[in-house]
């Protein structure tokens, strides 16, 4: 009578399993690693080996000590690649960070002389010329949306 539990038991656990879905890894052209349910099109992609958790045991069921499973070793030569890949993706965000905080220093410097001095000239089809008190408060107002949305504060 108990084999019949077992069983159903055995045979959900392993369903549950086989209907994982298959992941994919690549590395973009600017060097940024992507995981996704699809491949890319017309470029090549790892398929990602996703190991199932073990179930947890109740309490009182003998095997709830036993020891994790050990993550498979990866050669010395992908570790040596994912290396790379990770520093040169550090690099990139770190000028990315650096280009936004540029951004905003100038954002915010053009933002004072815009308040601060109601002559402000700017370069329209390659002439200078005065901006109207309507045209600048529009520059304040684009200015101030700017920062809002790309500076932290």
């Amino acid at each position: 009578m108990r084999l019949k539990p077992l069983i159903a038991l055995l045979l959900a656990a392993a369903s549950t399993c086989s209907s994982a879905a298959q992941i994919y890894k690549w590395v973009d052209a600017k060097g940024v690693t992507h995981f996704d349910a699809q491949p890319p099109a017309g470029s090549a992609a790892q398929p990602v080996q996703i190991n199932a958790p073990q179930p947890a045991t109740p309490p009182g069921e003998s095997g709830g000590n036993a020891p994790a499973p050990s993550a498979p070793s990866t050669s010395p030569g992908e570790e040596a690649k994912q290396r790379s890949v990770d520093a040169q993706v550090r690099q990139q965000v770190n000028q990315q960070q650096q280009q936004n905080d540029d951004y905003c220093q100038q954002a915010r410097t053009n933002l004072a002389q815009l308040r601060n001095n109601p002559r402000v000239q700017m370069e329209v089809e390659g002439q200078m010329r005065r901006l109207t008190e309507k045209e600048r408060q529009d520059q304040i107002s684009t200015t101030q949306q700017g920062i809002a949305d790309h500076c932290k504060d």
